[in-house]
């Protein structure tokens, strides 16, 4: 496949999903305020992927994201709370494919009894493919790396939802890098995410319908984005 062509089904992945998350109520517009502060003119709750017949789609999303991308890994790993479900799900969803990969993830707190420790499931070994909804500060990223590494495993990508594309914030100041810049540029992890805000943009401005909420996101964008 070409890479045109690669990058025309990538976006048409994306707004797909974007069209999905706004039919769940996942996606939501309005006045959000941010974890760094900001006002933001949306919102994205995966949490509220919250049946089975929507969980199985975003499984499914997340897989042809997996398999687009071209990412090569040995395990699966969901950190607690939300890459949990993710990662079960996008386990699932890849052998139904024909990729079967083994899943682990892990406890907030160490279990002091029977099997003890802080991971379950399959043991972490090779490159791990790291499973969460978003990246807002990397923090979690960190934390997943540490457990993967003194696991004696190698921390090799992460799979995301929604890449938000804004400008992270360090010591309560803006800064010229995102989330996904930082995990990928300063961690050395491969992201792939299954959408992005110019994607979703994109998919916003094709519809007289989410026009104001285009012109919305556009603002938010030109003041706290990045490439």
């Amino acid at each position: 496949m070409s890479t045109s062509a690669a990058t025309t089904d990538r976006d048409a992945l994306a707004r797909e999903f974007v069209q999905f998350a706004i039919d769940a109520g996942v996606l939501r517009f309005g006045e959000f305020k941010t974890k760094a502060g900001r006002l933001s003119p949306y919102f994205f709750n995966a949490g509220l992927f919250d049946d089975g017949a929507k969980l199985a789609r975003l499984s499914q999303f997340y897989a042809r994201a997996i398999l687009a991308s071209g990412v090569e890994f040995d395990v699966i790993f969901g950190p607690a709370y939300k890459g949990i479900p993710l990662g079960a799900g996008v386990a699932i969803e890849l052998a139904r494919l024909g990729l079967a990969k083994p899943f682990a993830y892990n406890r907030k707190e160490a279990k002091d009894h029977g099997e003890g420790g802080m991971l379950v499931g399959a043991p972490l070994r090779g490159r791990v493919l790291i499973v969460d909804d978003v990246i807002s500060a990397g923090t979690a990223v960190r934390e997943s790396i540490a457990l993967i590494e003194a696991a004696g495993a190698t921390p090799h990508a992460v799979v995301i939802a929604l890449d938000r594309q804004e400008m992270a914030t360090e010591n309560g100041a803006d800064v010229s890098w995102s989330a996904v810049q930082y995990v990928r540029d300063r961690l050395g992890l491969q992201v792939v995410s299954i959408a992005n805000l110019a994607q979703l943009l994109q998919h916003l401005g094709q519809s007289d319908i989410f026009l104001p909420y285009f012109e919305a996101v556009s603002t938010y964008r030109g003041r706290y984005g990045v490439e």
